[in-house]
């Protein structure tokens, strides 16, 4: 069989929502996430014998079993329950890394994806799902892609109409600046914790606000958009200088629908409604991205998540 690509596409959040704790001690989350179209490739091909080896060109990233590629083929591998199956994997990394923008688990997406193609185990999209949720939780979401009310862990996917025309996006990433999204989360419960919410029904409650909420009109309608909410933003910013100058420089453009930081950070974003308003931002902030050492991409907003590449 000839070289199989995937494309493994990077997410922000217009919405994230940190409800309270569930029984399982995770956060109870209600979100809503979007693929863009800043993507990394995997690139897989069989071997005889019997082994998995990933190659990079991140230096800093692992290519043991500790990466999340690695750790779904061998899931996948195991649930096939054929042993002697074996890949050559090559990720060429464009999404920048510890940035909020799940490209870990877009990776791992992709190689569930790619392998049960290459390995021809014809898995259904659902039960590739059931072994995304079990390697991360906004991997059912990097398979899925799109526009997407995401719940639970954000591993419970309602699919939403997405804006149309897609929207752009200016992103912002300092590539000195990480957030630990563990840390993120213990910080968000430290600050917030004695009012969360408690129970089914108040969770059900809040996700029905959000799924008949201002966001979701604006987007069906492409009309203005409210302001975004990211509960972990009004942690990880006080203690973020990157997060805190990146936010102002957003903040301070004539044109953006709105701006916010995604996930646990540290990336930002603005959101235009054309990829050209986009890149004249781009163009306007460059000098002041350049002295505080930004790195930006110009992006749209995709339909889909993972995909085999032709």
């Amino acid at each position: 069989m000839p070289e199989l690509r995937v494309a493994a596409p990077a997410k922000i959040n217009l919405h994230l929502e940190v409800l309270g704790l569930r029984p399982d001690h995770f956060h109870e989350l209600a979100m809503v996430m979007q693929t863009i179209d800043l993507c990394d490739q995997l690139r897989l091909s069989p071997t005889a014998d019997g082994r998995i080896t990933l190659q990079t060109n991140h230096p800093d990233l692992p290519t043991d079993g500790s990466n999340l590629i690695v750790r779904a083929a061998e899931l996948l591998r195991e649930r096939a329950a054929l042993p002697e199956l074996g890949a050559r994997i090559v990720l060429d990394k464009r999404i920048p890394v510890g940035a909020g923008l799940a490209g870990g688990s877009s990776n791992g997406a992709a190689a569930l994806v790619g392998l049960n193609a290459l390995w021809g185990l014809d898995l259904t999209t659902a039960e590739l799902q059931h072994l995304a949720a079990r390697l991360g939780s906004d991997m059912p979401f990097c398979l899925a892609g799109g526009t997407q009310l995401c719940f639970g862990r954000g591993e419970v996917l309602e699919p939403v109409p997405p804006a149309s025309p897609p929207l752009a996006v200016l992103l912002l990433k300092h590539p000195q600046a990480s957030v630990s999204t563990p840390w993120a989360y213990g910080r968000c419960r430290e600050r917030n914790g004695a009012s969360y919410l408690d129970g089914e029904s108040a969770f059900e409650q809040r996700r029905q606000a959000l799924r008949q909420g201002p966001l979701l009109r604006a987007l069906a309608a492409s009309g203005p958009l409210p302001p975004l909410r990211n509960d972990l933003q009004a942690v990880v910013e006080p203690e973020q200088a990157s997060v805190r100058d990146g936010l102002a420089l957003l903040g301070g453009l004539s044109q953006p629908l709105a701006v916010a930081m995604s996930g646990s950070g540290p990336s930002l974003f603005a959101l235009f409604r054309s990829l050209d308003q986009a890149r004249d931002a781009q163009a306007a902030l460059a000098p002041a991205l350049a002295t505080a050492g930004f790195e930006s991409w110009c992006c749209t907003c995709r339909s889909g998540g993972v995909t085999l590449e032709p």
